[in-house]
């Protein structure tokens, strides 16, 4: 499996994307609810979603991978998103959670 982007929440999406933009990331397309696709050439993409200031951000690594062995424990089983791709979420030994993304 390998790095396939970055998952980031943030209380400012506007401020969030230029930071990026800032570091040579290039805005690959916004979506209408103050999120989006930035990508620094060939290299994993950052999905920059902007969540209430009521509700703490947080990040996560997704990793390329179309199945999982019968030992990782399964959060979500893959499911389409929104934008296009199947996700799932699986939990590590000691309890954090992964995005694995299929066929992207």
């Amino acid at each position: 499996m390998t790095i396939e982007a970055v998952y980031l929440e943030t209380h400012n999406w506007g401020k969030a994307a230029k930071f990026f933009q800032a570091l040579g990331f290039e805005l690959d397309f916004a979506t209408d609810h103050n999120s989006g696709l930035l990508r620094n050439g060939d290299g994993p993409y950052v999905f920059v979603a902007e969540v209430p200031e009521s509700r703490p951000t947080g990040m996560k690594i997704v990793l390329k991978g179309d199945e999982v062995t019968p030992d990782v424990e399964v959060v979500s089983p893959f499911e389409d998103t929104h934008f296009g791709t199947r996700e799932m979420t699986v939990r590590d030994p000691d309890g954090r959670e992964w995005i694995l993304q299929a066929g992207s």
